[in-house]
């Protein structure tokens, strides 16, 4: 399968578009390429329609464990219904690639209002926390749905779409993958407060690992360039690159493990106010969180809610499902502090081992949990557990959003955010990379989210 490196570098622009979504003229989403040889373009075609085919594919096997009701719910403003997730990425294709070809007919014009996420200028739609009072259409109906635009996009593919057709096209591919992570990380709270805390599926326990202390990886600081470099596709934040002078750092080789998160509990890391940034105290305050996200006290030790089900904690494997406010408050009980997003990506950048490859830190179906990496070989940053920064989500320096539906894609998200780096165990295999930004309020938990140290030198 070819790698998003191998793709040509996307530029956005916009364009009107009459009747997108009613009656008006709409800004509609289009993406530009360097104009690319014919023989380029004939070359990527069946590459991309494979990869178009077997990234749709995986969504529906994350969906297959569930029934119509666990497709239904929404258990927070936040999460969104599987079956929501499944429409969503199906109305993208079909609102920016189909819909730029001016002949395809909307499966179903209401689809439009319901399955919208946020794009202003794309039309109204429904609010996103009344997504779980959706009882139709049903799955069955979604599942229909899908077949419907995933056959038009393969006729499209296969009569030859141009260029900016072409690069929407691996858009969105990239955009389905996100929304795979979410749909693992949104189901994983709905059967969470079910009593019965069902399993997704069933998933493999975890490895016996000795677990050792951090070393340190040491950098000199100096001027640096981080951000995209062009080459390959990268969302839009990720860009311009651009210097950043950095003092000397050093950050830990291996995450936070639940061992040192229990440590932080026992020694009353959730009672001590003057370890926590004052609206992260007022929310532990107000929530009386005492642990991670998913973690119970049980009779003899602490247990975690996982896609599998119920489990013993292992001390030795990441700790996950933390916040923002919770990782920079265990950052300073420990004597430390959490990595810029531009010090994590210089390190990262110059690693070698973080190849992405799967059940290695990334989406594995056997999984699906953060898991103790053994001792010995080069340290990986990227894998297992999304990583906190102390960077706030800003716009690069000279960063410009594009005109039109796809300067909403990022854009008018940065601000009240902070960055994560290094992707989890259900980022898909292929869609992350060291320049990728992720992003989350501070009080998020329910990402896969954990933390990894740093300190000056």
């Amino acid at each position: 399968m070819p790698t998003p490196t191998e793709q040509p570098a996307v530029v956005v622009r916009a364009r009107a578009q009459p009747g997108l979504g009613g009656g008006d003229d709409r800004s509609v989403l289009t993406v530009q390429t360097a104009p690319p040889l014919l023989d380029a373009q004939t070359s990527r075609t069946p590459a991309l329609a494979a990869r178009l085919a077997e990234t749709r594919r995986l969504t529906d096997v994350l969906a297959e464990p569930l029934s119509p009701e666990d497709q239904t719910i929404q258990s927070m403003p936040d999460v969104s219904p599987t079956k929501w997730h499944r429409a969503h990425t199906t109305w993208f294709f079909e609102t920016f690639v189909l819909g730029s070809t001016g002949t395809h007919r909307p499966f179903e014009p209401a689809y439009g209002y319901l399955f919208n996420s946020y794009y202003e200028t794309v039309g109204p739609r429904h609010p996103r926390a009344e997504r779980g009072l959706l009882s139709r259409p049903g799955a069955a109906e979604i599942g229909a749905y899908r077949r419907h635009v995933d056959e038009a996009m393969a006729r499209a593919l296969d009569g030859g779409l141009g260029p900016d057709a072409l690069a929407l096209v691996e858009l969105g591919i990239h955009h389905e993958q996100q929304h795979q992570e979410l749909l693992l990380m949104d189901i994983k709270h709905v059967l969470s407060v079910n009593p019965l805390r069902p399993a997704y599926r069933r998933i493999a326990g975890p490895p016996t690992v000795a677990e050792r202390a951090p070393r340190w990886i040491e950098h000199p600081g100096g001027l640096v360039e981080v951000g995209h470099a062009g080459g390959g596709f990268a969302f839009d934040n990720e860009s311009p690159r651009h210097r950043v002078h950095l003092e000397p750092f050093a950050v830990a080789d291996r995450l936070v493990s639940c061992r040192d998160w229990m440590a932080f509990i026992d020694d009353g890391g959730y009672r001590t106010p003057q370890l926590w940034l004052s609206e992260g105290w007022a929310t532990v305050s107000n929530t009386g969180w005492d642990a991670p996200l998913y973690w119970r006290r049980g009779d003899h030790a602490w247990e975690v809610f996982t896609l599998g089900g119920i489990r013993p904690v292992d001390p030795a494997e990441p700790v996950c499902h933390v916040s923002y406010f919770e990782a920079d408050a265990f950052a300073r009980w420990a004597d430390a502090r959490l990595p810029t997003e531009a010090e994590w990506e210089t390190v990262a950048s110059t690693q070698p081992g973080d190849e992405v490859t799967e059940g290695d830190g990334f989406l594995d179906l056997d999984h699906l949990h953060p898991r103790a990496v053994p001792a010995g070989g080069p340290p990986r940053l990227s894998g297992q557990v999304w990583q906190w920064t102390s960077s706030a989500y800003l716009p690069y320096p000279r960063f410009r959003p594009p005109l039109g539906a796809v300067g909403e894609y990022n854009g008018k998200f940065m601000v009240n955010q902070h960055v994560l780096r290094g992707g989890s165990c259900v980022t898909p295999v292929g869609h992350h990379r060291p320049t990728y930004r992720n992003f989350f309020p501070p009080s998020a938990r329910w990402p896969f989210a954990g933390l990894r140290l740093a300190t000056d030198r």
